[in-house]
């Protein structure tokens, strides 16, 4: 049996199995269940499984929302020597006949001849049927005969198959082991002091997304930690409902990207009642998922603060799913620490000069921690020359929650070198031991020589009166070529009102002059929910090209 699995049962069999467990169905219907009762309901699941002839290393999907479903299910699948695939999910939006085909590659890429279908998708199960793919309703699997012994795995074998967000229509699986998932869990305990005594963890990310699934589902259910899961859209339809439970649960530990502690921020802030939250208990509150935003996170402190939140308890980190999940965590209870830095020398000699705060354009960068445990990290050039202190370069890592390879339309792909290195893609630096990350390196964009991030010009827009914040996007024209050139694109209510379009983009071109010395080709003003995005949330730089009239 993997150390993964071995730990996992012996959690919930223990005593933190019956003193711990996790609460679902708020804010309407909460209903709380130790880990021991998500266990047993999790063998008869797998027992139904093993006797439905699932076979060892069978890729499962599962494909729900409720997560008091997809808990069970996923222990099951792993007590059955599978691996678990958490399926995107089709909203209000979405095409359906378009999910599908997606859904279908996904499955024929994974080859996955079964889904675990849970409310509300159990009425896809049509779908399915037309392509031959095999599912089982979650509620059909409930009544198994419990699997007492789980089928043995070993640390190589695959337990999570993560797909990625990526701005392509192809779709990707990162191929997360047994051994991966026990490494990176234990390192982010160690890293995050994690205390199954008096630890309570408050969270609404999705759970096909790494740090919902991994942070924020399985290090509880692993290490026997108490759990308040909501989802999505019960944040979105009230994103007070937030604070409200960490207030109520006495939460200690959440996490968001920045987009959320913006909304939550505003929100807070035209609350009256200085007892509404009580937020004193909260002890990390972890920005990670994309390039922390500054201003989202004084934002969220100070608005926080009359209910009792500590800026400290803010824990800037940086993760991807090629890594299991995390890969750099901020010292405990340190707050935002940011490096300020020559703005000119980043973009023209790649090195991170430090500068007093204050100076006038300055770049500011948080400062996201060492690596945890078991991960190290080095910055390259572009001909993999390992660069030193305040050089700026692609970051590689390299440890045991190193995913070997991914998976493809194409087939496999392999992910690290002859030396065990994966390059991440991201441009940053390290300065005193701490990572510090620039952006995404095909995102940059490269004029008269100069390496413009776009997040500086995103957060220059959003600074606009009438930005949906979080919703702007700096796109690459020609890019590549001695034509290369930006411009923006943004969300607002006001978007079709001639008059107020025209006097936004004045003001964003002047923020974005101000900050990055250089004019955009064009500024175009859409209405809300016209950028693309990937299933989780994250705005598709490259997919935007398309709203841009280059004409």
């Amino acid at each position: 049996m993997s150390a993964f699995v071995d730990t996992m049962l012996s959690t919930a069999t223990g005593a933190g199995g019956q003193a711990k467990g996790m609460t679902t169905g708020e804010p309407n219907n909460p209903r709380r269940r130790t880990w021991a009762e998500v266990h047993d309901q999790a063998s008869r699941m797998a027992g139904a499984l093993v006797e439905g002839g699932a076979e060892p290393g069978a890729a499962i999907a599962v494909l729900a929302a409720d997560p008091a479903e997809i808990a069970p299910a996923v222990q099951a699948v792993w007590m059955a020597g599978g691996s678990t695939t958490m399926l995107h999910q089709p909203t209000a939006r979405t095409d359906l006949a378009e999910w599908a085909e997606d859904t279908i590659k996904v499955l024929s890429m994974i080859d996955s001849k079964l889904v675990l279908l849970g409310s509300p998708f159990d009425a896809l199960s049509g779908v399915l049927d037309e392509h031959g793919i095999g599912y089982r309703k979650m509620d059909d699997l409930a009544g198994g005969e419990p699997l007492t012994t789980p089928v043995p795995v070993d640390e190589e074998s695959t337990a999570l198959l993560q797909l990625t967000s990526g701005s392509t229509a192809d779709p990707k699986a990162v191929r997360i082991t047994h051994g991966n998932l026990m490494s990176n869990a234990e390192a982010m305990r160690i890293a995050a002091a994690l205390d199954t005594t008096s630890d309570t963890m408050i969270s609404w990310l999705p759970l096909f997304h790494d740090m919902g699934m991994v942070g924020f589902l399985t290090i509880p259910m692993l290490f026997g930690i108490e759990l308040v899961k909501v989802t999505p859209v019960d944040f979105l339809a009230r994103p007070t409902l937030w604070p409200d439970l960490m207030s109520r649960y006495g939460g200690t530990i959440t996490a968001a990207p920045n987009f959320a502690y913006s909304i939550a921020a505003r929100r807070m802030s035209t609350v009256e009642d200085d007892n509404a939250f009580d937020l004193s208990k909260m002890r990390l509150a972890l920005n990670g998922a994309e390039p922390i935003d500054p201003a989202a996170v004084h934002a969220f402190t100070e608005a926080g603060a009359r209910f009792g939140l500590r800026p400290e308890s803010i824990m800037c980190a940086y993760g991807m799913a090629e890594a299991t999940l995390a890969v750099a965590f901020a010292p405990v209870f340190t707050g935002l620490s940011v490096d300020v830095i020559d703005p000119d020398q980043l973009e023209a000699s790649h090195r991170a000069v430090p500068v007093p705060e204050g100076t006038p354009n300055a770049r500011t960068f948080p400062l996201l921690g060492p690596p945890v445990p078991g991960l190290e990290i080095e910055v390259i050039d572009e001909e993999r020359n390992v660069l030193g202190e305040r050089q700026v370069g692609q970051l590689r890592v390299r440890g045991e929650a190193v995913t070997p390879g991914y998976l493809t339309v194409d087939g496999p792909l392999a992910t690290q070198n002859a030396e065990g290195w994966l390059e991440t893609g991201d441009e940053g630096y390290v300065v005193d031991g701490q990572v510090v990350v620039c952006g995404r390196r095909k995102d940059v964009i490269i004029m008269g020589g100069r390496n413009i991030y776009p997040t500086d010009i995103e957060r220059a827009a959003c600074s606009v009166d009438g930005v949906r914040p979080g919703n702007a996007v700096a796109v690459r024209l020609d890019a590549g070529t001695r034509r290369e050139r930006f411009a923006v694109v943004v969300e607002s209510k006001s978007a079709g009102d001639d008059d107020v379009e025209k006097t936004m983009r004045k003001e964003i071109t002047a923020r974005v002059v101000d900050a990055v010395g250089l004019r955009p080709f064009a500024v175009v003003v859409l209405k809300p929910g016209s950028l693309p995005k990937t299933p989780s949330g994250k705005l598709r730089r490259s997919a935007a090209t398309s709203l841009v009239p280059v004409g």
